[in-house]
Parts: structure tokens; sequence; C-alpha cells
């Protein structure tokens, strides 16, 4: 028993049980079996993953909500702003990259000052600490912004339950009213962005407006849509750059993918054909999204780029489109002056049978076969390599990654 000041007595307090999993039984409580153990684990890892994700996901907001407060500042009252007037942003973007600053290109940094002016009672989601990052003459009056225009939810809701990428999505639709519709929505059913689009693409604000039955609508949209997920999080450019990973790191390959593309990588270097390395996980801005190369090479006697990807599953015709859109890309960004059109070569494997195509994006097939197979690897010794590897790596891999699911 413990004693007050006044000499009266007071018992204790309770050990506070299962703060973190309340409704599973806490791990120092006697008669716990061996599966409450596993589950009260699991929950604690779930949950504090779901919290990792959301700090993670609210100081990258805040992040490129401050940037674009600072260059929104600086446009209307920088004491030297008239030496750089158009080209503020291009000098701005080459200091900011110099000094390591991720995602700070020309194209990103309209995007936060857009960021700031849209979503301008962000101000008051920032805590005291971050406050003090605030420019001076925005500090005093970083209060609690006002609801957006018919909606419910305030600009800290907002940003604890959306992603900066969420954001990027909503600030390409010019109309507040339908901007305001897809954050209610988005936030109501957890969307995931890739289904932010997707709904956006389908017109989902249209045919609510023109459905008779719209609650009817709204459910049928909630039970297919793809919900947010906290490892959609680590995916995400935005925040692997933010912290520091590399591509490789966030996209996740899977133990027998990347032990694959490690083989498949020196096999092809090996073969002395004129294959130079330049990238793996090459990442790709197309349409707005971001995606990744598998392995990227440059042939020096061909004088094009080699797009390779490895599908760990059977061939699809979407994966083939896929890489062909890849190749279209690269014939339109990368190709320089002397240099041949791009090919890709798609490699699927399943149930250890290999599957090899090349993708041609609209290359005449008769300069395919007449000059570009004479330097390239036969489709069949590719697919007997695959076969072997796959072999061994399925023989060599710890029992829990054989049956692991293939990368989407």
């Amino acid at each position: 028993m413990r004693r007050r000041s006044n000499g009266k007595t007071r018992a204790p307090k309770p050990p506070i049980r299962g703060a973190l999993c309340p409704e599973l039984p806490d791990a120092r409580q006697r008669g716990m079996d061996f599966d409450s153990l596993v589950r009260a684990i699991a929950d604690v890892h779930e949950r504090l993953l779901t919290q990792a994700t959301k700090a993670v996901n609210v100081c990258l907001t805040l992040r490129n909500w401050l940037i674009g407060c600072y260059i929104r500042e600086y446009e209307l009252k920088g004491s030297d702003r008239a030496t750089y007037r158009e080209h503020l942003f291009d000098a701005l973007a080459e200091r900011l990259t110099a000094r390591a600053v991720s995602n700070c290109n020309r194209r990103q940094l309209y995007r936060y000052r857009d960021f700031y002016r849209t979503y301008p009672g962000i101000v008051g989601t920032a805590s005291p600490q971050l406050r003090d990052l605030l420019p001076a003459g925005k500090r005093a009056g970083a209060k609690v912004g006002p609801l957006a225009p018919q909606s419910g939810y305030t600009p800290q809701e907002l940003v604890d339950r959306l992603s900066y990428s969420h954001f990027e999505e909503l600030m390409a639709i010019g109309d507040p009213l339908k901007r305001v519709f897809y954050e209610a929505e988005c936030i109501r059913g957890q969307w995931s962005v890739r289904e932010l689009r997707r709904q956006i693409a389908t017109l989902y604000f249209e045919r609510s407006a023109l459905s008779k039955d719209k609650k009817k609508l709204a459910a049928l949209v909630r039970r297919k849509a793809e919900p947010a997920r906290p490892a959609h999080v680590i995916r995400d450019p935005y925040v692997f750059e933010f912290l520091g990973l590399k591509p490789k790191e966030a996209v996740g390959e899977s133990a027998l993918e990347d032990a694959l593309l490690d083989k498949l990588q020196d096999f092809l270097l090996e073969l002395g054909r004129g294959f130079c390395f330049e990238a793996r996980q090459r990442r790709l801005l197309i349409g707005g999204e971001h995606f990744f190369v598998d392995l990227v090479f440059y042939h020096r006697i061909l004088k094009c780029h080699v797009l390779i990807e490895l599908k760990v599953d059977g061939f699809s015709h979407e994966s083939l489109g896929q890489l062909n859109t890849y190749v279209t890309w690269f014939r339109s960004h990368e190709m320089a002056e002397g240099d041949n059109p791009p090919v890709g070569l798609l490699l699927c494997t399943q149930k250890n049978h290999a599957l090899v195509e090349y993708a041609l994006a609209g290359l005449d097939n008769r300069l395919f076969v007449s000059k570009y197979q004479l330097e390239l690897p036969k489709k069949e010794e590719i697919r007997r390599f695959l076969e072997e590897q796959i072999h061994d790596q399925v023989a060599g891999l710890p029992r829990r990654h054989r049956n692991r699911e293939p990368r989407a």
C-alpha cells in the first residue's frame, strides 16, 4: 500500500491490460493459450503498422504543403523575386536537387504550390512543433481551417485519412463540388489511390448525379472498391523517395523473382553479345502514374535499349501490352540520335515452365527478324536457362518462399 503525504492510504492502480489489443487476452494474463498469443502479436503488428503508415503519410503531406506555402509566400513577397520571374521553378528545382531534397523537380514544385492554394486550411493541422516551420507571417494565423464547401470533413481529417498521392489526384479536379464529393467517398470507402483514379475515370460523380437510386449506386461502388492498405504506402514513389529508399527496396520482389533477376542479369552480360547493364527497377512516369521496368540494358551493337519484364506467373496479353507501353515510352523519351527503336522481352514463368515473347511496339517485323534477331538471344535459349534456374532456385529456397504469391 502506498501512503499519501496527508496520511491517507490509496491502493495502487491495477495495471492496464490489453491496451493495444483490448479484445484479446493480455500477454501477462494467466491461462493465455498459444493461439491467443499469436492473435495478440498479429494484432499489435497490424495496429502499429497502421500507425506508422499514418505518421509517414501525414509528415509527407505536411512537408509538401509547407513547400508549396513557402513558394507562394516567395512569389508574393520575396525580396529578389523579380530576378527569377518565370525561371523561379527551374532555378529552385536545380538548387534543391543539388541538396538531395527528394521529389522537387520543376513539375512537382508547381504541384506543391497548387496543393497549398487548393487546401489552405491544412495550416491548422500542423502540431506546435511543426508550426515553427511555417513562414514567419503565417505562424500567428495557424488556426484550424474551415470545412471544405459542403464537406463534412475538417482539414485535419483529410490529412489524417488521405495520402499525398490522393491529394494529387484530387487537385486535378477543377470543380470544388466534384472534388469534395470524391474526398468524402474516398474517406468513406477507404479507397486506394488506384481506386480513386479509377472512379474519377469512370465518372462516378456524374453517374451519381444522374442515378435515381444514389444509395444503391454508392453501396455497389464501395463493395467493389479496392481499399487502401499499409503495403500500398511503402510502394508509393513519393513515400519511398521521402524516406530515402531505393525503388528495388520499395517494390518488394518475391524471393524467387529476385533470385531469377539476379541470374538473368548475369546471364545476359556473360553472353558477350553487346548487352550493357543500365538499370534495375527503372521508374517511368506514364500518364501521371509510376511504373517499373525490371531490367534495362543498352545493346551497343544494335544501338537500342532492351527492356526486360519478368512475371512469376503465366503469360497474359495484359502483361505483353504493358511492356509494349514501356517500349513505346522509351522510344519517345530515351532514344538518342543514331539509336534504333527499343525492344522488350517478356519472360513468364509458371509451374517450372517458361515462356518468352518479344514486345516490338510497332517495330516492323521484317526489320526485327533481319537485324535484331541476329544479335539478341534466341527465345529457346532464354527459356531453357530460365527453367534450369527455376528448378535450382525452388529447390534451394526455404520452404516458406516456395509457394509465395507472385507479384501483381
